[in-house]
């Protein structure tokens, strides 16, 4: 018997999503020390120093559970951002917000609309709860949303858009996003995934559209601009009623202590993440100016990466990088062969991938 048999068969055709290459993984493969990683959008800096020392009190009460509710992160979020405690759902990490959404509202029955190039956890998740996928054709290289417009249905249960988009960094106008989003019928709900916002110059106040637009829900986390990757968790803002669903299917303790404490310590650090946006904004200038001089071609970026046009086989070249102490970001299971996705690090770190790129490539700085 092949337990296969036993799965679902929306499971069984489910390719799993692939993570950037860890450190450690890459130096047993070819036992070279000095790697940088430039692969998974992580935060250079590191983390706070508010966050750090908000996880050295916290440590001695390991062996407590976690608040399962999130209070004191809830009500740090809810003032911020101007919303009400119970607008709020707790992830481990954003992805784990976006699969309690689909779990929550999506049926077989049900379809799921995203673009063309972005985020592969859009069509796992619609894929692993048997739903149907519809996939927008992109426009240069984002969001095409009068294309998203013509393929809404009554089937289209949610809606996925990443702004600005992973992998290629797009990013939509403010009017052109709301004007999308008031022209869905409201019983399609609209995901509005802002991972990389600190990143971006949005000059709306995207959260204040959740009055005006009761079947939006804003996902953001705390793992890029904020330095948590490893400590996982992010969060929904919705309508009450919308929160109180998700609340439903969210697992206990599924956000941990350490990541509560660190969450609600770095949500307050202005002065990091002023200094995160402004590293990157210099990290992103060098790249393109090595770029421009290599005479390759990008895509427009207003996130903490770029995604750069090779011209050859990418997975290849990816591998070539490896061999040289450097990982990056293949982009062939998004359908661009040709491309890498490049995280923005350290002046160090971004200059050592430019030289080694213009050697593999046979193009001078």
């Amino acid at each position: 018997m092949s337990f296969n048999q036993l799965a679902l068969a929306c499971v069984n055709e489910l390719q799993p999503y692939v993570p950037g290459k860890p450190i450690e993984e890459l130096e047993r493969q070819y036992g070279i020390k000095n790697i940088i990683k430039l692969a998974s959008n992580e935060n250079p800096l590191g983390p706070s120093k508010s966050a750090l020392t908000a996880l050295a009190k916290a440590a001695k009460d390991l062996t407590r559970y976690p608040d399962g509710n999130g209070f004191i992160l809830k009500t740090a979020l809810a003032e911020k951002y101007q919303v009400e405690p119970s607008q709020i759902t707790l992830g481990n990490g954003s992805n784990d917000v976006l699969e309690i959404i689909a779990r929550t509202f999506v049926s077989p029955a049900d379809e799921v609309l995203f673009s063309q190039y972005t985020f592969a956890v859009y069509p796992i998740v619609t894929q692993a709860i048997g739903a149907k996928g519809v996939v927008a054709p992109a426009h240069n290289y984002g969001h095409d949303l009068q294309a998203m417009s013509a393929l809404i249905s009554d089937r289209t249960k949610l809606i996925f858009i990443a702004n600005p988009n992973n992998p290629t960094g797009t990013c939509l106008a403010d009017e052109e996003l709301e004007a999308f989003i008031a022209k869905v019928p409201l019983n399609t709900l609209v995901v509005l995934d802002e991972a990389y916002v600190e990143y971006g110059d949005a000059t709306a106040d995207t959260i204040s559209w959740l009055a005006k637009y009761p079947n939006l829900i804003i996902t953001r986390t705390f793992s890029k601009a904020y330095g948590l990757a490893g400590l996982r968790v992010g969060f929904a803002l919705s309508h009450p009623d919308v929160a109180n669903l998700l609340n439903r299917i969210r697992q206990p303790f599924n956000v941990n202590g350490l990541a509560l404490v660190a969450a609600t310590a770095a949500l307050t650090d202005d002065a990091y993440i002023t200094a995160t946006k402004q590293l990157n904004d210099q990290g992103m200038a060098q790249l393109i100016a090595g770029f421009n001089a290599m005479s390759i071609s990008y895509i427009p970026s207003k996130a903490n990466f770029i995604t750069v046009d090779v011209e050859q086989n990418g997975p290849a070249l990816y591998e070539l990088l490896l061999q040289q102490g450097v990982i990056v970001r293949p982009l062939a299971n998004y359908g661009l062969p040709q491309h890498l996705r490049v995280s923005i690090g350290l002046q160090a770190e971004n200059q050592r991938f430019l030289e080694v790129l213009s050697t593999l490539l046979g193009r001078p700085l």
